[in-house]
Order: structure tokens, then sequence, then C-alpha cells
């Protein structure tokens, strides 16, 4: 399946995810977003832009925290879903939504927000290329200094190798699609920044192998 079909696939299976299973995730937030919020508070942060951040437990985390949390995602099911929690929550004020396919470019500006958080869109149907464009918009639109946290599965998990190949690491299983990281990817994506930490955990059932990533601009 060439790129943009499996892309437009995921998209579409995403979205239908979503709308099958409102709230699916729950609304207690990622270890990884406990994780970001520390870094972001001792960096003095205000405004996290979140990728992927489907229907919004750790965007709705953030902002409780006192972030102004711009989350965008690629299924407009999962967007509407965290704009009614925010609502319900009163966060609205601190949160705000955009519809976004990481692939292009952000219409963000330049050096506008002060941190990014990603839980697992990394480790989605993205290619190489794509990931190194994708983290070099990241830069864009990081202010000097600013943080990037963002979680991948990695090349250790168990079902690396399993299910239907589309080459660059990328294995489709489920109906889902992940790009599983070696340590070598990570090192090339955190090329001209900080890499301050590469951290193992699992997470759910199976369980999944993950890396939480923690990589800073130079201020």
């Amino acid at each position: 399946m060439a790129d943009d079909e499996l892309s437009a696939a995921q998209r579409q299976q995403w979205q239908d995810t979503y709308l099958a299973h409102p709230g699916m995730y729950g609304t207690m937030p990622s270890s990884a977003a406990v994780h970001a919020a520390e870094v972001f508070a001792e960096s003095g942060v205000d405004t996290v832009l979140e990728l992927g951040a489907g229907h919004g437990r750790d965007a709705l985390f953030l902002a409780h925290r006192g972030f102004t949390v711009h989350a965008t995602d690629f299924s407009p099911a999962a967007l509407a879903q965290l704009r009614a929690a925010a609502t319900a929550l009163g966060l609205a004020d601190k949160v705000s939504t955009g519809e976004y396919d990481v692939r292009h470019q952000s219409p963000l500006p330049d050096a506008s927000v002060d941190a990014v958080f990603a839980h697992m869109l990394l480790c989605m149907t993205l290619t190489t290329p794509q990931l190194h464009a994708l983290v070099d918009e990241v830069r864009r639109v990081l202010r000097p200094g600013g943080a990037f946290v963002y979680t991948v599965r990695h090349t250790g998990d168990a079902q690396y190798g399993a299910g239907t190949s589309h080459g660059d690491d990328i294995y489709e299983s489920g109906g889902f699609a992940v790009h599983f990281f070696s340590r070598q990817l990570v090192d090339a994506l955190a090329e001209g920044w900080r890499l301050r930490e590469v951290h193992a955990f699992e997470e759910g059932v199976l369980p999944r192998r993950l890396w939480r990533i923690t990589q800073t601009l130079p201020g």
C-alpha cells in the first residue's frame, strides 16, 4: 500500500474508532503527560502544543495544571469530544483545538509556543522522512529553550515485526499501523537538540513497550 493510501486508511480508522468508542482512553492522564507537566512547570512554560491529542485526557490534565493548551488531532470526532469535555470541566478558556495532519506544515507561527507534547503520535504511520519533517516543524514553532516531550513504541516491543509490514519498521496489526522506533532513529531526530532523557516504560495490557523522550532547544 502506498504511503498516502495507508495514511488515509489510518486516518479513517481512527475517526471510526473515536466515533464508536467515545472517550476510549478514559479521563486519567497518561504517565507521560504527568512527566511532561513536571518538566514544563520547572521550565516556566505557559503555552503547550499537543500533537495527536485524541479525545483530550492529557490536554485536559495539562490545562488543569494551569497551562494554556492548543490540542491538535486529525480526527474531528476526537476533537469534538475534547471540546465538550473542556466545557463541562470549565476549562474551555484554557484549551483550544485544531484539526491538523502532522504530515503537513503547522499553521502556527514561528516560535509561538513554549513546549510541545505528543503521546504515541510519532509512532503512527509516519515514514522516517516525514518524522524528520515533523520534528523540524516542532523546532520551528517552539521558542528558544522550549521543551519537546514525546513517546513512541520501540523495536523491543513484543509486536515489533508482527502483522503486515509496510517497510521502514512500520507494521500493521488489528487494523492499526505502528512505526516502531530504533534508538538510532531517536538520536537522529534529536540532532541539534539537547537530548535530556530516553526513559523506557510499559503501558497497557500487552504491555506496549515505549520510550519517553525529553529534549530541549538551545536557549
